[in-house]
């Protein structure tokens, strides 16, 4: 007996395509290019899920640097000094502290040099 796939086959590759709406040119349109595409699509995805925490991690870095060497310090000193004198703020909060609350920021180095003097 004969067994056809009309259905099944169109409700898979309808489900496929809507998923590659936003693809450019034929990936949205040809089942086989977009079924490639979107595969390769979604290994991205999750792999730029982790990466996205690496990245801010890097700018926030970045930003508490900026802010530490104006207060004459850099990073590492500025962290270690924190350190000891046990300020458990994460890198979150002091990237944001530095970019919009300039002087609290300075109040927080004045107690990481302070700490570290001792």
């Amino acid at each position: 007996m004969r067994v056809k796939t009309g259905v099944v086959r169109t409700r898979r590759h309808k489900r496929l395509l809507k998923q590659a709406r936003g693809f450019y040119s034929g990936r949205r349109k040809h089942f086989r290019k977009a079924k490639e595409q979107l595969e390769r699509s979604l290994v991205y995805a999750y792999r730029d899920r982790r990466q996205k925490k690496r990245d801010f991690r890097r700018l926030w870095i970045v930003r508490i640097n900026a802010a530490a060497r104006l207060n004459g310090m850099n990073y590492s000193t500025f962290m270690h000094g924190l350190k000891l004198a046990s300020i458990e703020l994460d890198r979150k909060i002091l990237a944001d502290m530095a970019m919009n609350a300039p002087e609290s920021f300075t109040k927080v180095a004045d107690a990481s040099k302070a700490a570290l003097k001792k």
